[in-house]
């Protein structure tokens, strides 16, 4: 990750001295151009004195906030370890204040992560987005003895996270790298739309025979599609009900849609010893897949969620209203580049003025849209 973000542009001096603002004695980054089975890269060396201690979360904090970094560089190395000492606190079953830190308490990973922080706000970055995360396979040795990968920290801190596959035999993400993905990225699937500034290739010190151990990084602007909000970053949960009775549905539908689901809907289909059954899919923003999940969970039989990515394009809109022979009607307009704005009226509106006017839901919305028509042809 350092190499990638020097790469890509973040200066080696300045990181260098936040580092050395830390009290590290004799840490420094050194940064060498390689090549990974073809591809060029850099790799960045830490440099530190040898030293044989263990730290507690607290010490490396007041390292941190001693250190001559920014707020927000502070903000990001604070994040990244605390995330770790929560990870660390769940496998051995302690709390976070009592976690000593091995392998990343020490020189290197400390200088690692405080310089991954600094580099990421040096390139300005304000939204990551990653790929799944490789683990590779087989077992390492740690502090604590023989362990199959993923260790169990870092187990713990990509939960929730996709994880792509891998037959590598070897960890291809440690419980540092895992606990700066997890609190540098947003959000995991297809990469946005975007507008490519730089590119930044970080090499890791062994040499793969699959693959080249890289990690590359994209760093430019959200594209803005003309007249549409595109990139927009979502995910869609689906279940197959079929020993369910349509009240529950019905229930656990509407418990969805106040959970803030972009769409909630079912399609009828056929299962196994010939059931008839219900497919149940929910579009929503991916800081709510937690939470649909459990509704969908605790509303409903199900035993299992299937969960992808998507991406979602919706027009250019904003809030309309239009005044009919009844009364307001509140909707939305929006529109496609430079086409004409099309109106939505929305259903309640609608349906509160029909049910208080004593007039057909229908005739609500047509005069909706032949008044907005009307107000259309005035504008234009």
């Amino acid at each position: 990750m350092l190499g990638a973000l020097i790469d890509a542009g973040a200066d080696l001096d300045q990181l260098n001295a936040a580092v050395g603002s830390l009290g590290l004695p004799g840490c420094r980054l050194v940064a060498e151009g390689v090549k990974k089975r073809g591809f060029r890269a850099v790799q960045i060396i830490v440099e530190y004195e040898p030293e044989k201690k263990h730290r507690h979360l607290s010490e490396i904090l007041k390292m941190i906030d001693a250190g001559r970094l920014s707020d927000r560089q502070k903000t990001l190395a604070r994040k990244i370890f605390n995330r770790l000492a929560e990870a660390e606190a769940r496998v051995h079953g302690t709390s976070i204040e009592k976690v000593h830190f091995h392998e990343v308490g020490a020189a290197d990973s400390i200088a690692d992560v405080v310089g991954t922080a600094v580099g990421w706000d040096l390139l300005g970055i304000e939204r990551g987005v990653a790929s799944p995360i490789p683990m590779g396979t087989g077992k390492i040795k740690n502090a604590h003895g023989t362990c199959s990968i993923p260790s169990p920290a870092t187990a713990e801190l990509l939960r929730g996270i996709p994880l792509a596959e891998s037959s590598v035999p070897l960890e291809l993400t440690t419980p540092t790298g895992a606990a700066i993905v997890a609190t540098l990225a947003d959000s995991f699937g297809p990469m946005p739309a975007m507008t490519i500034e730089q590119i930044g290739c970080g090499s890791g010190e062994r040499d793969l025979q699959q693959q080249p151990n890289l990690l590359r990084l994209l760093v430019g602007r959200e594209a803005k599609l003309s007249g549409v909000h595109g990139g927009e970053e979502a995910c869609i949960l689906e279940t197959n009900l079929d020993d369910i009775s349509g009240e529950m549905i019905g229930y656990c539908t509407m418990r969805l849609w106040e959970a803030g689901a972009l769409d909630v809907f079912t399609t009828p289909i056929g299962m196994k010893k010939n059931r008839p059954g219900v497919k149940l899919s929910v579009l929503c923003r991916t800081e709510d897949v937690e939470s649909i999940e459990t509704i969908l969970f605790t509303e409903t039989t199900t035993l299992g969620v299937r969960r992808y990515a998507v991406r979602r394009h919706v027009l250019s809109r904003q809030p309309h209203s239009v005044k009919t022979q009844w009364g307001q009607v509140d909707g939305k307009i929006g529109w496609l580049r430079t086409d004409c704005p099309r109106f939505a009226p929305e259903f309640e509106s609608c349906r509160r003025i029909a049910a208080e006017q004593n007039v057909p839901l229908r005739a609500v919305y047509e005069a909706a849209e032949k008044a907005f028509d009307a107000t259309a042809v005035v504008r234009q």
